[in-house]
């Protein structure tokens, strides 16, 4: 037994034997291999069939029973209303100039500090949603650029694809696919319109007659080689070549004029255009909010109430393809549109509403969740976009389609915003209202009177910002439509109905030339 008062007196020696404890304990950790906490892998995403996730929604609403939307079958019990006599329940508009707390709004300062955020805010909170502060960012590659010649019209063409950073949750990818086509035949940045739809390259380029002669030799003894018995086909026929080029461009066609297809009409007028996939962010159905960039920040799980849907999705993804227009030199950033019919109509809408860098918006055939007044009852209704079409708008817009729930029944008229407020956010810039005719297949269902009262309702903001409305009175419910083919179009807000279908094609003849002038007045 060691004698401590020989090691210094007692109070050293205790210490000295701490010190000497400490240092072996450490010792002895610094030797033994440490047991970390485990690292939990992140929850896989969420699976929920299109009823599944409306029940969840309904579910964490407090909603017991849902209004069914109505029928487009005229004979259906349910049928749709298309009587005008009863399609305007409560026939007077939230008032756009009047604040929530009862303020008059007759200045444009107080327009743009007051009421124009609290009408996004409570757009946000209502009807689409509210983007997430905690979107992950995009970059953009070049995946293919080519060459190619568009009947006479020589382009660039550029497929880009937009990936979102998904290190946070690799579970979930997110590929945002555009295609860009510019003219280069004209000088300087060109104004681009984007679309909603399918991306694809227009006129590929072809290899010339000796590297298709490569490609040829190269493919048969390929095939020879995996498939010896075709060597026998081949000498039977010596001159064929299983590759052949299209048929050369027209050199002798016409120049395009109002029937031919919108991009050729585009690039002959000396624009550009791209063409945005919306599957590509979003899916189009409400089993798909558990992927696409919504289940992607949700982390694969179900959305709350507050949450965006597919339409504010797609705007957000058309907001990051204007971030990569903006850095391509062959491109006016300060003259995009945004252009959309039918959904892709709706979601326009709200690209531009939301998205003060698009210049100028096409917005075809929206109908209920576009330009289409809300509290009408003409087709299409508030309880359709709450039943089937809830995935395209924010969670709380399904209260408006209750019938008994914890906070009781509403319907549209309880609305505190309407769709005139959604194209006076638009203002002062630019926005050209298309529809065709029932005739034609752009459905009554649609309400295309409802989107004129819009219209016109949003008239005074646009004039109290110092831009031209559609130069009629600001007597919604009782002003008159303009004859089919009788386009308003003098002023920064234009409507035109067209007599083809559900289409805005017959209108881009029209509408390019309406661009062109207020794109080129100087703004006040």
């Amino acid at each position: 037994m060691i004698n401590l008062l020989h090691l210094g007196g007692a109070t050293g020696a205790i210490a000295r034997v701490k010190q000497a404890a400490t240092a072996l304990t450490l010792l002895l950790c610094l030797a033994l291999p440490v047991a970390l906490p485990a690292q939990a892998d992140p929850p896989e995403p969420v699976t929920l069939t299109d009823e599944e996730a409306r029940a969840d929604m309904l579910r964490k609403l407090g909603i017991t029973q849902l209004r069914p939307g109505p029928s487009g079958d005229p004979a259906a019990p349910n049928a749709a209303n298309y009587d005008e006599a009863l399609a305007n329940p409560c026939p007077d508009l939230p008032p756009v100039f009047e604040t929530t707390s009862g303020e008059p709004v007759t200045t444009p300062d107080k327009w743009w500090d007051v009421r124009r955020p609290e009408l996004v805010s409570l757009f946000e909170q209502e009807v689409y949603g509210r983007v997430p502060d905690r979107v992950p960012s995009v970059t953009w590659t070049t995946k293919v650029e080519d060459r190619e010649y568009v009947g006479r019209i020589p382009v660039v063409a550029k497929q880009l694809i937009g990936h979102v950073d998904n290190s946070s949750y690799p579970a979930i990818e997110v590929d945002i696919e555009m295609m860009l086509v510019v003219p280069t035949n004209v000088s300087g940045p060109v104004p681009v319109l984007m679309m909603f739809g399918r991306p694809e390259f227009p006129a590929p380029a072809q290899p010339n007659k000796e590297d298709l002669e490569v490609l040829n030799t190269a493919f048969k003894e390929m095939l020879i080689e995996a498939r010896p018995d075709t060597r026998e086909i081949f000498d039977r026929y010596p001159a064929y070549t299983p590759i052949t080029r299209l048929p050369p461009a027209n050199w002798f066609a016409p120049p395009p004029n109002g029937d031919s297809p919108t991009t050729e009409q585009l690039l002959a007028a000396g624009w550009g255009y791209a063409t945005i996939s919306p599957a590509s962010i979003q899916a189009d159905n409400a089993a798909g909010l558990t992927r696409g960039i919504i289940g992607l920040v949700n982390r694969g799980q179900p959305r709350s109430s507050e949450d965006w849907g597919a339409l504010r999705a797609w705007a957000w993804g058309a907001a990051r393809g204007l971030d990569y227009l903006e850095t391509d030199s062959l491109v006016d950033a300060r003259r995009v549109g945004i252009e959309g019919v039918s959904r892709y109509g709706k979601a326009a809408l709200v690209t531009m509403a939301f998205e003060p860098r698009f210049a100028v918006a096409l917005l075809g055939s929206s109908g209920k969740g576009g330009v289409t007044l809300h509290r009408r009852v003409f087709g299409e209704a508030v309880e359709s976009l709450a039943g089937w079409g809830s995935y395209w708008m924010g969670g709380n817009y399904v209260k408006y389609g209750a019938e008994q729930s914890t906070f009781g029944k509403l319907t549209g008229c309880d609305l505190p915003v309407d769709a005139h407020m959604m194209l006076a956010l638009c203002a002062s810039r630019h926005v050209f209202v298309s529809y065709g005719i029932p005739e034609q297949g752009d459905a009554k269902w649609l309400d295309q009177r409802g989107s004129y009262m819009a219209t016109v309702a949003a008239g005074k903001v646009y004039r109290l910002l110092g831009a031209a409305d559609l130069g009629v009175t600001d007597d919604y419910l009782n002003e008159a439509m303009p004859p089919v083919n009788t386009g308003l179009l003098d002023g920064n807000l234009a409507w035109r109905q067209h007599d083809g279908g559900h289409t805005d094609q017959p209108n881009i003849q029209h509408f390019i030339p309406w661009a062109n002038r207020v794109l080129a007045a100087k703004p006040e």
